[in-house]
């Protein structure tokens, strides 16, 4: 402790406090552990603090609490901020519960900001509890949905998404209670992502559209641009690529716009346009996605913020991963995995990782990318269809054919239980690449699987993927010496990647026909 707060406390003059701490040092109580710039004491045993605490009634340890507090805040007031975790803890032994929610309150969004999220949980929920102690209120009420709202924001890295959805039932019950429209808003614009966390992306598609009713009857563009976001990532993740691009174009192309125009936040630019991004790359518009996606690099970088970064960097790694770039993917999401060291992204990095891994199979490093996509499965449950596609990949791809039958065979379950119909078609794909590569061709099954996702795709605009069965078919065909279905197929995906500008998959094509002929 600073000898000036031992100072304002004491009720001693100064001159008998130093004897009585140089008596302390002498009798190895305490020790001084900064001379400069302020003498700071410390105790030398930990049990030495615990009996002097203990000795002192309950009242008398709550007038201390209190004092210090008071002396704290007297003598830093110019960086109380940088003191919110000690003031935190004075206010709630002293049993100022205002203040203690402030401060708590503080001290978790200190913890947020440098990504220390299981600590800013910690701080998140004594909070609630101090303010739970304060006369009922609207402003208490409207305070304890602000920081449910902040709760959400930290448990969404730690992938703690039932705890997500237990406040967000709370805050909806007090923003019901006071009538507050504007926060009931926000809380189905959360719970819109935490639905789709959870892998309720139907759930998920109801809130968003709640929020976005509420949105429009407020006329709120905030609201309406984050809830644009969220179930535009959900209709991405269901395959409707082009409603999704439809809602996250709104935000680009005029909502910012209009943000600005009010000198309101923008808050979502950077992921509207990575997952803008991922839509436009299922679609096969690379050219519009690639733009979009250096862009949400550009404004992460200037954000200062590494979880918009890790997102953007990701986007533009899947970009070059669908147009079969794979140099390119894997330096974007490399750069996205070591954002995440030292931080609680635990969750996060299985998006970077889930792209790192088919990135690195396709440059002939399946060592590093089979440990990679089993650690991301393990993680990140959310992104089990296509996870676990890019696992079987990396399985058939190493020869490990019954292995990649088995995980394909699960991520076709999940997403068709999950109606995850764009990771559908491209499990549908790989299921007919793994009958296609067994000894003894299975050529009608391949040819079945191959043709139940050339449909789903084309229903979706998934023109990549559409591509990528014309490969598969006219290798399966080739490969049984039916020269003639082989050409065509092998001519249509040809001219697909060549109008798409799939150079890598193009030059496949390119052999493969030369190959039949």
């Amino acid at each position: 402790m600073p000898f000036t707060l031992l100072d304002a406390i004491a009720e001693v003059p100064a001159e008998d406090l130093r004897r009585a701490l140089a008596h302390l040092q002498a009798g190895e109580f305490l020790y001084e552990t900064n001379l400069f710039p302020d003498l700071e004491y410390t105790f030398r045993h930990t049990l030495t603090h615990e009996v002097a605490y203990e000795s002192l009634l309950h009242e008398q340890r709550r007038v201390h609490h209190r004092r210090i507090l008071e002396a704290i805040e007297r003598l830093y007031a110019d960086r109380l901020i940088e003191e919110a975790e000690w003031l935190a803890h004075h206010a709630v032994r002293g049993g100022m519960w205002d203040k203690a929610f402030g401060y708590l309150a503080q001290a978790g969004q200190k913890a947020a900001t440098r990504s220390a999220h299981v600590e800013a949980v910690a701080c998140f929920e004594q909070a609630l509890e101090a303010l739970q102690r304060l006369p009922s209120s609207r402003e208490m009420l409207e305070r304890a949905v602000d920081l449910r709202f902040d709760l959400r924001h930290s448990c969404v890295p730690l992938r703690d998404y039932r705890r997500v959805l237990d406040h967000l039932r709370e805050a909806e019950m007090a923003a019901e209670s006071i009538g507050d429209q504007a926060r009931l808003g926000w809380v189905f614009v959360y719970r819109t992502h935490g639905l789709f966390l959870a892998g309720d992306c139907r759930s998920a598609v109801e809130a968003g559209q709640r929020a976005l009713a509420i949105a429009g009857a407020l006329h709120d563009p905030c609201l309406e641009e984050s809830a644009n976001v969220y179930l535009g990532q959900v209709y991405h993740w269901l395959g409707n690529y082009r409603r999704a691009a439809e809602l996250l174009g709104r935000n680009v192309a005029s909502l910012e716009g209009e943000l600005r125009r009010c000198d309101l936040t923008v808050r979502q630019d950077v992921n509207s346009r990575t997952f803008l991004a991922w839509c436009l790359a299922e679609l096969g518009e690379f050219t519009r996605a690639l733009a979009h996606a250096d862009e949400a690099i550009r404004l992460a970088e200037a954000s200062g913020s590494a979880y918009a970064l890790v997102h953007a960097c990701s986007g533009a790694g899947f970009v070059h991963l669908r147009s079969g770039r794979f140099d390119r993917a894997i330096a974007a999401a490399e750069r996205a995995v070591e954002l995440c060291r030292g931080r609680d992204f635990s969750a996060l990095w299985a998006i970077p990782a889930s792209i790192l891994g088919p990135a690195y199979m396709s440059t002939g490093r399946p060592g590093e990318a089979i440990p990679l996509l089993e650690r991301a499965i393990e993680i990140a449950s959310v992104l089990g269809a296509p996870m676990l596609g890019f696992l079987g990949e990396a399985y058939l791809l190493s020869g490990r054919t019954d292995d990649a039958q088995g995980v394909a065979t699960r991520a076709l379950g999940l997403s068709v239980e999950r109606e995850e119909r764009g990771w559908e078609a491209w499990t549908l794909r790989l299921l007919g690449e793994v009958a296609a590569r067994r000894e003894g061709p299975q050529v009608e099954a391949a040819a079945d699987a191959y043709r139940q996702a050339m449909r789903v795709a084309e229903e979706l605009g998934m023109r990549p993927l559409i591509g990528r069965c014309h490969l598969g078919l006219g290798e399966l065909y080739r490969c049984a010496g039916k020269r003639q279905p082989a050409l065509e197929h092998l001519t249509a995906a040809a001219t697909m990647f060549r109008e798409l500008d799939m150079r890598s998959w193009l030059e496949k094509a390119e052999t493969a026909m030369a190959q039949a002929c």
